[in-house]
């Protein structure tokens, strides 16, 4: 979706994006430069950086090979690889979406979803365009889908992200809504100067990248939620355009490197909520990642590019989650249906609610120095 004019770029980050809101900002362009202050400027026309990317390596006759995601694009001089963020000029691989941001936003950081991360905190969420996966569910699609010239976009290098996080008093920096990897360059120096500035950073992504580049940036993130999209490669090449092995892997190296992650599935009626497959997936969670990783089955919604399918039944979501369960998952969630008993955190011990949720809403936090106040039992997590 091409947007053509300012008005429009304003009504985006303030109220579009399936309900992305500025805090406190009303719809109107004054109150969101305001908002802004002046820590970016606004490009009227589109804005790309010329900023050398990382992870390539040089080919014969001017051509490069990404080494970011697992797609390797092969990039010929003046051409761009499937994400359509990275160009190749002259032989050298440049971002063109460093510093560029075309969404913006301050969440709960339940939205994302995190639930064992600092429970009630606020994130100041950014994107650029593009994604390196093609999701025929996507809700994010109006900017996943294009190229950075199709989006207006701001002037928010890392030290000026950060500063506004501070200024709005966000703890937290979270990438998120497109796909972090293809803006990896952006997220790794805000990353790396928000924990200059004593402020947390989160990734929100579909896991789809190679070891080097995941084992560097986890050495400046502190949490990272993955969404596994299905269980099978017939699901990723077709519905996801993209492979599952490769998001194995990411977190597989997210639990070797110590860093919080948690698992979101989100369950496409007759695609992906086979038992047999979703079994699998939960026994394959326990054995390489532990008992302890939280997992939230996600409500499938119309849109996009499959508008023909209804939302997810609410007891498939329930089934799922006795399938967890039954794997000896300890933190089974179901997202996308407000007010469901199963958004609350219990204790595995004593079946307590610790956290107790509406939609984005704490309601109750009965943990005490990250141990259920009731019984004792240690509930892993990131709680202070």
């Amino acid at each position: 979706m091409f947007v053509s004019n300012r008005r429009k770029f304003f009504k985006r980050i303030t109220g579009g994006l399936g309900g992305l809101v500025l805090t406190q900002v009303p719809f109107s362009e004054n109150s969101l430069l305001s908002w802004l202050g002046n820590a970016c400027a606004f490009a009227a026309i589109p804005n790309l950086s010329q900023v050398e990317a990382r992870y390539y390596k040089k080919l014969p006759h001017l051509e490069v090979e990404c080494q970011v995601c697992p797609r390797k694009c092969a990039v010929g001089d003046r051409e761009r690889g499937y994400c359509g963020t990275r160009e190749n000029r002259g032989g050298t691989y440049y971002t063109l979406v460093y510093g560029k941001p075309c969404s913006l936003a301050v969440d709960p950081i339940e939205k994302k979803p995190f639930f064992h991360y600092l429970p009630g905190s606020s994130a100041l969420s950014f994107a650029t365009a593009g994604c390196n996966m093609n999701c025929k569910f996507c809700q994010n699609w109006d900017i996943s889908q294009v190229r950075p010239e199709q989006t207006e976009n701001l002037d928010l290098p890392p030290k000026d992200l950060v500063r506004l996080a501070k200024d709005k008093g966000a703890p937290i920096i979270a990438s998120t809504y497109s796909e972090p990897i293809i803006f990896y360059e952006y997220v790794y120096d805000t990353a790396k100067e928000g924990r200059k500035q004593g402020l947390r950073n989160v990734m929100i992504t579909g896991g789809y990248i190679q070891q080097e580049p995941l084992t560097d940036l986890c050495k400046v993130l502190d949490a990272v939620k993955v969404d596994l999209k299905g269980f099978t490669e017939k699901y990723y090449k077709e519905v996801v355009h993209g492979e599952l092995a490769p998001v194995l892997e990411c977190l597989k190296g997210l639990k070797q490197a110590g860093v919080w992650h948690e698992i979101v599935y989100l369950m496409v009626p007759t695609l992906n909520d086979q038992e047999r497959d979703l079994r699998a997936m939960c026994q394959w969670i326990v054995k390489e990642l532990g008992p302890d990783v939280p997992l939230h089955f996600s409500r499938f919604m119309p849109m996009y590019l499959l508008k023909n399918l209804p939302p997810t039944p609410v007891s498939s979501l329930e089934k799922a989650h006795k399938i967890a369960k039954g794997a000896g998952l300890n933190y089974v969630y179901i997202g996308n249906v407000p007010g469901h008993p199963y958004e609350h955190t219990y204790c595995p011990n004593c079946d307590k609610i610790l956290i107790g949720r509406m939609g984005y809403t704490i309601l109750a936090n009965n943990l005490k120095k990250d141990k259920c106040q009731f019984c004792g039992h240690p509930i892993p997590g990131v709680w202070r």
